[in-house]
């Protein structure tokens, strides 16, 4: 096994240490998760699509996150860094197919931020409209400049705690997490509470067919709920980009990711047997299979569910897209904050703010970049917003897939007589990460169809595909640029490709 050559950059990026602990960690993860908001717009469609077999297709998404995390944590053990995909990569792969994976990360959060602040701005005016008796403020969602104007301050608010570090960011997300969490185990046990006194609209007994993932009708609909699995559980690796500020660097961060993953499942399936029970798959009324509902399922089955304290579980989902939109912004601007200290992109973005130790010229061009997409997006056609986020799976699944993989290569061989090593370090990320890619390619040729999403296309080609296609060909532009105003890094000189050496072994032994 050869060792690789000495990097010629410091890892050091001036971050402050051991300001996140697991728990902090792990409760980061799941806001960045966001439970309350996921659910509410996830539950419908995939409901729709599977059917009973809601809680089967959680169960079998979940399988490709944890084998990805399997990967991500031995990573993580031999080459703690800010970067994550992006440094891995490279260092794997060479730095084109590093900072393209770098690129999908991106790409993928500052869409989701712009998103979650949209859901906020939704959320907002509708507890308003609860709490104040007025239907008509709960419309000012879809007043366009209110709905700018006020996105633009929640994300103002989000960038400004970010930019203050992961002390500020941990006391906030201890209590918007807790709230949501609460209410959402509240709900759950409403619903079954009618079940089982017989006032629920179907009253359905649990049944272990549910957990058949063969039992779904086609290949078709089982592929398009495990895409809206792989959203649902997209955000847990916020904690491996906060490797460096983590008590115990190596170890604290993987086994938060691991733990982060188990308790949103449990969550996860929890909710899922409660609405079916409760609810059932029918199209009418308050059945998920019911279109006008599927949209925010919360909000139509808060009021049966809960009764009068059905205003909380909107404070819920506005709970959980605020904090996750401001937990999301350590992803980008962590990514943006190594590839600046590697040359990847220009100096500015390497600086770190010497009050809070937090990255914070990336944080704020994050914030910047988000606020600018969602503005024009919203703008010119809500639709165009929405089939934007649908090609955020697409990016998800990319960069998830590409990370799994330069697992399996940086470690090539040095499994060799230890059969757990090879299950962690080559055969789960192995097969999480083609699984991953398969997800992605499968998703770039259906999402062609001009019937994808919202049923936009130009010159019959959906606008998903065009979209989703657009950011990474955007990124290969981008990466040119770059490649010629800063070639040291595509030259190696930052980072050097290399695999494991007996040091990283060590390393993830001790952890």
């Amino acid at each position: 096994m050869t060792a690789a050559p000495e990097r010629q950059v410091s890892e050091s990026k001036g971050l402050g240490d051991g300001r996140v602990g697991l728990l902090g960690a792990v409760v980061i993860g799941i806001s960045t998760i966001a439970p309350a908001y996921t659910l509410t717009g996830a539950l419908g469609p995939t409901a729709s699509a599977v059917g009973e077999h809601l809680p089967a297709i959680f169960l079998v998404g979940f399988v490709p996150m944890l084998l990805v995390a399997l990967g991500y944590r031995a990573l993580n053990s031999a080459m703690p860094d800010a970067g994550t995909t992006f440094t891995w990569s490279s260092r794997a792969f060479g730095p084109w197919i590093g900072w393209m994976g770098g690129w999908g990360l991106l790409a993928a959060t500052v869409l989701v931020l712009s998103n979650l602040a949209g859901i906020a701005v939704d959320f907002f005016y509708l507890m308003l409209s609860q709490v104040t008796g007025r239907d008509s403020i709960a419309d000012l969602s879809t007043n366009v400049v209110v709905n700018v104007a006020t996105c633009l301050v929640f994300m103002a608010l989000a960038c400004w705690i970010s930019y203050r570090g992961l002390e500020a960011t941990k006391v906030v997300q201890y209590v918007l997490v807790a709230f949501q969490v609460v209410v959402l185990l509240w709900f759950a046990i409403a619903a079954f509470v009618h079940v089982v006194d017989g006032s629920a609209p179907a009253g359905l007994a649990i049944d272990p067919e549910w957990f058949n993932p063969l039992g779904v009708g086609s290949f078709s609909a089982f592929a398009t709920g495990i895409s809206l699995s792989v959203f649902i559980y997209w955000g847990w690796d916020v904690v491996l980009t906060m490797n460096e500020e983590t008590s115990g660097a190596r170890s604290t961060p993987g086994r938060a990711a691991l733990a982060t993953i188990a308790a949103i499942v449990v969550l996860y399936l929890t909710i899922a047997l409660a609405v079916l029970s409760f609810s059932g798959t029918g199209s009418d009324g308050l059945g998920l299979g019911n279109a006008d509902i599927q949209e925010n399922i919360f909000a139509a089955l808060a009021g049966p569910v809960m009764g009068p304290v059905a205003v909380l579980m909107s404070l819920s989902v506005l709970a959980s897209s605020a904090a996750s939109l401001q937990s999301t912004f350590i992803s980008p601007a962590r990514t943006m904050l190594a590839m600046g200290h590697y040359g990847a992109l220009p100096p500015a973005y390497a600086r770190v703010s010497r009050t809070f130790q937090s990255p914070g010229y990336a944080t704020i061009v994050s914030a910047a970049v988000a606020s600018a997409f969602y503005a024009a997006m919203r703008v010119v056609s809500e639709d165009v917003l929405w089939d934007t986020i649908s090609a955020l799976g697409m990016m998800v699944c990319f960069y998830y897939g590409v990370t799994a993989l330069a697992c399996v290569w940086y470690f090539r061989g040095s499994w060799a007589g230890d059969v757990k090593a090879f299950l962690s370090r080559c055969l789960a990320p192995l097969v999480g990460g083609v699984l991953l890619l398969v997800f992605f390619v499968q998703t770039a040729v259906d999402s062609m169809d001009p019937d994808y999403g919202s049923g936009s296309q130009v010159f019959g080609i959906g606008l998903v595909f065009l979209l989703g296609v657009g950011v990474l060909a955007l990124g290969v532009v981008v990466m040119f640029f770059q490649y010629r105003a800063r070639p040291g890094f595509f030259r190696g000189e930052t980072i050097v490709r290399g695999r494991s050496s007996s040091a990283d072994l060590e390393g993830e032994v001790q952890s």
